[in-house]
């Protein structure tokens, strides 16, 4: 008899993988383009910079990285948070089908305008 395996360490991989992306990348990006920037303390990139840098593949990998490590945190947070505050754990498939889903969605569309 075949046992069935379950998805489940690995969506909390991807959970814990996104985050360590949001408490050591976003805050980073955070401050520079959000506060540094529009401050004046640094000067922002021009066009011709920011196009070079995603020339790189790596950059646009790594950028696709971060998107979708962020997609996968905040959808298992919220498939958890939303069963165990709202005790509605009767419709997890139903629900991890929404979040895990988005967050494929938007893994999709964040890859489709990177390449």
């Amino acid at each position: 008899m075949k046992t069935r395996r379950s998805p489940e360490p690995y969506l909390w991989l991807m959970f814990s993988g996104g985050g360590v992306v949001a408490a050591l990348v976003l805050p980073v990006l955070v401050l520079l383009f959000g506060v540094l920037m529009p401050l004046g303390i640094l000067d922002w990139p021009d066009a011709a910079h920011l196009r070079g840098l995603l020339d790189n593949v790596l950059v646009r990998l790594a950028l696709l990285a971060v998107v979708v490590l962020c997609l996968f945190h905040a959808a298992h947070r919220i498939r958890h948070t939303s069963e165990e505050l709202l005790g509605i754990a009767r419709f997890d498939l139903l629900i991890a089908l929404l979040c895990y889903g988005g967050a494929i969605a938007g893994g999709v569309v964040a890859g489709s305008l990177m390449f």
